[in-house]
């Protein structure tokens, strides 16, 4: 699998490589728009990097098959898969998030979700969570991708942002406590009715959606 990051600006690489630095302290982030300079979104990275919690394990609840996580940093999802018994694999463009995933036990590998992926057609369930729907900050396109990767019928599992309202797509930054910041990249937040939207431009089915933990969700259909 090939690694576009130099085409492709990635979510907290760049510069100061904070992303980088968080995932080996468990620090937290904060992601910016330099055109709303007043809302700040507060990333846990630890609670990636934590052991998956009871919602997590619910959106693997739904799988017959194998799962790919679109996006999966340090590899939570994939070791709670792997648990239950369910084939997983993760991708990321974070060599150090790839790194912490396989020695976490999971498999893993490094590259861009819009280039091809081992399997691609025949994963039962994409997951696109912790905000993950921003990759590449543009929505319409990673489903369409997500639509590609999975099998006819596949599922596509969503979490959506807090902000029923939100659909924004920006450049962002990310800085970490020490003042360690990211190169731009672009990035998109979406709530629950324009992620109805998006899916259907895509070509996914909205199945269903619900809250839990106070985070949001919708299961899409290839």
């Amino acid at each position: 699998m090939t690694d576009t990051t130099s085409t492709v600006q990635a979510f907290g690489a760049g510069g100061d490589e904070p992303y980088a630095r968080a995932l080996r302290s468990d620090g937290r982030l904060r992601l910016t728009d330099p055109t709303r300079p007043g809302e700040v979104v507060t990333m846990d990275v630890g609670r990636w990097s934590a052991a998956a919690d009871r919602v997590d394990v619910s959106l693997l609840e739904g799988a017959d098959g194998p799962v790919i996580d679109l996006g999966c940093g340090p590899g939570r999802m994939l070791v709670a898969a792997l648990r239950m018994g369910l084939p997983a694999l993760g991708v990321d463009v974070s060599a150090e998030a790839v790194a912490i995933a396989q020695r976490s036990g999971g498999r893993a590998v490094q590259g861009s979700v819009f280039d091809p992926v081992p399997d691609e057609g025949r994963w039962d369930t994409a997951l696109i969570i912790d905000g993950n729907i921003g990759i590449g900050g543009d929505p319409v396109a990673l489903l369409s991708r997500a639509a590609q990767i999975v099998r006819t019928g596949g599922r596509v599992v969503v979490e959506t942002n807090r902000d029923a309202d939100a659909d924004r797509t920006y450049t962002a930054t990310v800085t970490d406590a020490d003042g360690h910041a990211s190169s731009a990249f672009p990035w998109a937040e979406v709530g629950l009715p324009a992620l109805r939207a998006h899916a259907a431009a895509a070509g996914l089915t909205a199945r269903q959606s619900w809250t839990d933990g106070g985070r949001h969700f919708c299961e899409l259909v290839a």
